[in-house]
């Protein structure tokens, strides 16, 4: 049996307000335990640049008959080191992503300004303006305090991104619905 497309839209919101009320949760719990969150964060992502140094070194063997081997091969040391050292100095590497973490936050905020300003047609836009101004507010203030608060930083401010971007895809998927239903309803 084929879906209409108002149910189809209606189902996939539901997944849409499901996760941002998880992305809302898994906030609540980065804040409950601040500096375990950015210790989690940093080992985390050293692991994922480890896990890529792998896949650099793969491909500069496969590909080395192709040039530019030495320099895959430099590219894929240098993953695995800044890796490793994230793996191994985690609060240290605290620091470094902090600094990183705040210019993501400005980043990641103008970008959603460019949403809201975009989706600002629907009734519950403003809702993603304030993620949006929220997200660029974190950023300044990671800016601000680094280095003085970046041990319980990251984690606390990835904990109010994923409280803001739940809320934010929670009222934007309430409104699409909202929108979708009153389309229905006129048909």
């Amino acid at each position: 049996m084929t879906q209409s497309p108002a149910q189809a839209v209606k189902s996939a919101t539901r997944w849409s307000i499901i996760l941002g009320a998880l992305m809302m949760l898994l906030g609540i719990a980065a804040i409950s335990l601040p500096l375990t969150t950015s210790l989690a964060f940093t080992i985390w992502i050293g692991w994922l640049l480890i896990g890529n140094s792998i896949l650099k070194f793969i491909y500069a063997a496969q590909t080395r008959e192709e040039g530019s081997f030495w320099v895959k091969l430099i590219l894929a040391v240098l993953y695995l080191g800044a890796g490793v050292l994230l793996v191994v100095n985690p609060l240290e590497g605290v620091l470094t992503l902090t600094l990183l973490l705040g210019t993501f936050f400005v980043a990641e905020g103008l970008v959603e300004l460019i949403l809201a300003i975009q989706v600002r047609s629907l009734s519950n836009w403003g809702w993603v303006l304030f993620n949006a101004v929220l997200t660029l507010l974190l950023g300044i203030i990671v800016w601000l305090r680094w280095p003085l608060d970046a041990p319980w930083l990251i984690g606390t401010l990835v904990g109010v991104s994923f409280i803001a971007s739940g809320l934010s895809r929670v009222m934007l998927s309430l409104a699409v619905r909202k929108v979708v239903t009153q389309v229905s309803e006129a048909s």
